[in-house]
This record gives C-alpha cells, structure tokens and sequence, in this order.
C-alpha cells in the first residue's frame, strides 16, 4: 500500500532538497576547506623542517608556495578588519581617545614595515617554540603592518561623515549605540572598506618577500611561499623564475578577486545611500550562484540568525566624538586632565628617544637629517599632487561604471600588487645609460606602489556616490567643470582625503627603498631622508636609524595635521 504524503510535507521536505546549483557550489566550498585545512596543518609542523626545505625554483612547487602565502594574507586581512572594527570606531566615537589614536595610527603608517619584524620576531617564535606556528604568526604580522592602517583611516572617515539625517533616524527608532554601530556606522562604511580591503591585499604583496625570510639572530627562517620564491629567483638572478613568479600572481589575484572581492562588491551595493536605483549595479557570478543555492542557504540560515540576533542587543557604546558632555564643567575639567596625561606621555617618550640619540649624533646630523626630510617631504608633495590629477578623474570614471569597474578591478589589483622592487633593475640601467639625475628619476618609484591608494578610494567614493544626486545633476544640466565642482568632487571629497593620507604615509615609508637602489655592483642614492634611514641600516648605525625614523614620524604627524587633519574637518562639517 503507498503511502500519501499531506502536501504541506512534500513542500518542507523539497525545500531541504539539493538543487543544481547547489551541486555546482559544494565542490567550491569543499576545495576551499581542503585548502584551508592543508595550509593549517603545515603550519603546525616542528621549526626543524624549514631548515630541511629548499626553496625550490621549480615551477611545479609554485601551487603550494601560491596556497602558503595567500593563506597568511588572508589571515592578516582578517586581523587587519578585526582591527579596523576596533581602533576605528574608538577613534571615531570618544573626543580623548581620538587625540592619542589618530596620531599613533599617523606614526604607525610611518615606520617602516619592515621595522616591525625585527621587534617581533623573537616575540612570537618564543611564543610557540619549535613550531612553524611561530614564524608563520611573526609573517603574518608584518603583512597585517602593511593593510591595516588605511583600512583603519577608510573606516574612521566613515563614520565621521555619517549623513546627519541618517543619524536622527536612528535617534527617533531609539537605536543604542550597539545598535546604530551594525545598522547604520558599519554598513555605511561598506564600500570604501572594501576597496581598501582590496588596496591592503595588493600593497601586502610588496612585502611579502621580506615577510616570508626571516632572521632569528643569525639564523634565517624561510618560510615556503612566493616571496621567498622570488627572493630565490633575483638572488640567483633567474628570469625565467620571475617570469614564473609574475604568471602565479596574475592567477591568484584573479581568483581572490572572483571569489571574494567582486561578491563582496555587488554584495555591498545594496548599502548605498540613494532613493533611486542605477541601471548598471555590479555583478558577481558567484553571488548569484549562492542565491540560487537551496541546501547551502538553509546550512547558513542559523549563522545569520544568530548574526543577527547579536547586531540588535540593545548594548551601549560611547557617543560619537561629536556628541557633547552632559556636564559641561566636568567635561572640561576631564578633558584638561586628559590632555595633561598625553602630553607628559608624550614628553616622557621623546625624552628617552633625545637621551638614546644624544650620545651618538651632533647637531650637525639633526640639521642634516632636517634638511633632508625637508626634500623628502617636497618629493611626496610633488607626487601626491600630479598622482591626484591622473587617478581622480580616472577614478571617478571607473566607480561611476559598475561594468566598467568590473573589468578594471582585476587589472588594479594586479597593477598595485605588482613589486615595485622588480622594476629597480629596469630604472638603474636607464638612469646609467641615459646618465639621468637620480634626485628626480628615482622619484617616481616613491609613488609607484602607493599611487593606488588614491585610485581605489576615489573608485569607492564615486561608486557610493548617490544616483538620485547624479539624476537631479542631470535634470539641472549640470555639467563640465560646474558638475565636477559643485556635484561629484564634494561627493568623493572625504574618499580622496583618506586615499591621499594612506598614500602620503606610503610614500614616505617607500622612499627608503627608492631613494637607494642597488642592481648588482651598481648603487644610485637620491638625496632624501630614504637614502638617509636606508645608508644607516645598512651600518647598523642604531641612534642616526631611530633620528631618522623619529624625523620621518615628526613630519608625517605634522604633515597630516596641518594639511590632511584640516581637510577631513571640512569633508566631516560640510559634506556629510
């Protein structure tokens, strides 16, 4: 006898069904976990095996290597959002802490990222002795160095420009703090994160050589990946291994675009601030693919429930740095307090960094490194400048054509994930041959990596740009120069101003390689305070290195305060 099911049941049990496309998408996520799981379990191997590991210029060991190093950057993109989330949204929302936060993260951008492994290598290898765990967390660090900063700035500037309406409405929904921070601050910030998101993948690339070597006292660790592929390759000076090594990024870029950053693009569309639609919304294959999964939806279901469930805990969080206090007396009296604490934090600092340097430089050595810096910082300006004119009319033509952008994306990434370290050779051979002067042909290596800033900030501020403001441009006949000034360089004004900050910072931390550069016996040296830091390293001259990256510190703070500090003032009163 058959039995017959109410049809109430036949439709539940359907639903819990596979379809087709959740064939198509399993395989995906099972690779992906396969991946996953065999970088994982490489890393808990013992430290005696890196020493038994050549770095082999095999192209058939490039696979691993590419699935090595886009592990650690993944991992230090997670730590870089996780940070990001934090230091920004205290920055943003406490007027004292703001004071302290901002110019440390101006500092941070600032010292060399490749300062940072020497302080914490010793660090996390004693953290987990005698374990690949331990060079593999001190890599990842120094990536993590390299990404986190601008995305930490996109963030802050977010939530410092805020539409205001948007901020009432919240109010009168008597959202808490918690609350406006997952509902409104965070989604708001979506499409400029991303893109710096996408920056800080690319700029990671330029330092994963030095990341993927390194030195424990005198012994070396080499950790398998790409960079000490390429470290291989120009040591042995293997062109076909370069060769090799370009190829394997190419792929890789193109595949973390497709399967995570373009999704997390069409993803983050739905967040834009607008009344109308736009025509040409960004696509992603794999977007779509999920959607139309059923069996995947349904395992995920419970995650998002519980995500949530979390995001409207009425939990309190600080007021905004804007907000004022409720006793305007105490208030002051506490803000008075807390700027006699940073400022004799401040004094106790510098006086151990004068005490440490006095006992090995002259006066003459700080006017030296002065006057140098002060060429430095003209070098940047200069740079900065004639960047800005080429990348934001670009920019602005790619963010305001998603179809454009999606087929532009890729070329970016891979155009700021390029190493600037392997176009040296090609610059000394022509300033040799041409018999050039090195202060201005060595110049445009300085902005050659971190030119992109501007570009992929100015890209995510036309593409948040509203399309009801472009329709009502377009209803008044706004247009040329007029529409560029009173419509769309307002809308991207608070883009820019964080594209140029993270750039001007990457620029002075690029100028110590570029101001110097070496390909074989030939050495050309800039005069700048890059050549200066990088000539002192080299001598392991320990207090002209710490004048020299306290001078680079001094100008970028003092730079930003007077020049960039201003501008997002402006942007955050007047352009909200």
């Amino acid at each position: 006898m058959r039995m017959i099911l109410p049809p109430l049941f036949n439709a539940s049990a359907r639903r819990l069904l596979p379809n087709r496309w959740d064939f198509v998408a399993f395989p995906l996520i099972l690779c992906v976990i396969v991946l996953g799981s065999t970088g994982f379990h490489q890393t808990m191997a013992p430290l005696s095996t890196l020493k038994t590991q050549v770095i082999s210029l095999d192209p058939a060991s490039l696979p691993e290597y590419a699935l090595r190093t886009i592990l650690r950057m993944l991992a230090a993109m997670f730590a870089s959002l996780v940070f990001t989330l934090v230091y920004g949204t205290l920055a943003a929302k406490s007027r004292r802490a703001e004071k302290v936060l901002v110019p440390i993260l101006d500092i941070l951008q600032s010292v060399p990222v490749l300062g940072y492994i020497s302080f914490t290598v010793t660090f996390f290898i004693a953290l987990f002795p005698g374990r690949v765990l331990g060079a593999e967390f001190a890599a990842i660090f120094a990536i993590f160095t390299s990404q986190a900063w601008n995305m930490t700035f996109s963030f802050y500037q977010s939530m410092r420009t805020v539409p205001r309406d948007l901020i009432e409405v919240s109010r009168g929904f008597q959202l808490t703090g918690w609350q406006r921070f997952w509902k409104l601050e965070v989604p708001f910030s979506m499409p400029g994160l991303i893109w710096n998101m996408m920056m800080s993948m690319s700029g990671g690339w330029f330092f994963v050589v030095a990341s993927e070597a390194i030195t424990v006292g005198n012994n070396t660790v080499t950790l398998p990946g790409i960079g000490s592929y390429l470290a291989q390759a120009i040591a042995e000076r293997n062109l076909g291994a370069v060769g090799w090594v370009i190829l394997t990024m190419t792929l890789v870029i193109l595949a973390y675009d497709q399967f995570l950053f373009r999704p997390l693009v069409a993803w983050a569309d739905k967040f834009r601030m607008e009344d109308t639609s736009s025509q040409n919304e960004p696509e992603s294959w794999l977007l779509d693919l999920i959607r139309r999964t059923r069996l995947i939806q349904k395992m995920f279901q419970p995650l998002g429930t519980l995500l949530r469930t979390l995001a409207r805990m009425p939990l309190k969080l600080p007021l905004p740095a804007s907000g004022k206090p409720a006793t305007p007396a105490m208030g002051r009296l506490a803000d008075v307090l807390w700027a006699v604490l940073v400022i004799l934090g401040t004094c106790s600092l510098a006086w151990r960094v004068v005490s440490y340097v006095a006992a090995g430089v002259s006066w003459h050595d700080v006017w030296q490194v002065l006057t140098l810096a002060f060429v430095t910082l003209l070098r940047v300006l200069l740079l900065i400048a004639l960047a800005s004119l080429v990348w934001v009319p670009l920019g602005v033509l790619i963010g305001l054509r998603p179809r454009l952008a999606e087929k532009i994306q890729p070329l970016a990434q891979f155009l700021a994930a390029f190493p600037a370290n392997l176009l040296f050779p090609v610059f000394v051979i022509g300033i040799v041959h041409f018999h050039a002067n090195p202060d201005i042909w060595l110049s445009p290596l300085i902005v050659l990596g971190t030119q992109w800033y501007i570009l992929f900030n100015v890209i995510a501020g036309a593409s948040a740009f509203p399309n009801d403001f472009r329709e009502a441009a377009a209803n008044f006949r706004i247009r040329g120069w007029q529409w560029w000034r009173k419509v769309m360089l307002p809308g991207i004004f608070p883009y820019y101003v964080t594209g140029a900050i993270t750039a001007s910072g990457g620029a002075w931390n690029a100028s110590i390689v570029s101001e110097m550069v070496q390909w074989g016996d030939i050495k050309l040296k800039a005069h700048g305070l890059g050549a200066y830091i990088a000539e002192t390293t080299a001598a392991g001259d320990f207090p002209r290195i710490i004048l020299g990256i306290a001078t680079m510190s001094l100008f970028v703070v003092l730079f930003n305060r007077l020049l960039w500090r201003p501008m997002y003032a402006y942007a955050e009163n007047h352009l909200r």
